[in-house]
């Protein structure tokens, strides 16, 4: 049984940019490659459909991220005000 091989993100993304350049044929650059055709244009159209999120404003990951610290910020001050709580009653329990 073969292993199934792996490919880094990088070599892919090295490799469809020299078909795109188009300074070579696919079918030569798949044989210098030693891929398939079926995968180069697989990785091809991966590349078409996410280049628009390549491009995209971090601000979107960024309001994200500030979305959580503000839930976990939120957390953090209903739990501190319970603990306080629990410190008081304890000390009138005891």
């Amino acid at each position: 049984m073969a292993k199934r091989r792996r490919f880094t993100a990088q070599f892919k993304a090295e490799v469809v940019i020299e078909a795109l350049m188009g300074q070579s044929s696919q079918a030569a650059l798949c044989r210098k490659h030693n891929i398939s055709q079926d995968q180069l244009s697989k990785w091809k159209h991966q590349l078409v459909d996410n280049a628009a999120t390549l491009f995209e404003s971090t601000n979107k990951q960024s309001n994200d991220h500030s979305a959580q610290i503000a839930q976990l910020e939120q957390l953090v001050g209903r739990l501190t005000i319970a603990l306080d709580i629990q410190k008081k009653a304890s000390t009138w329990l005891t």
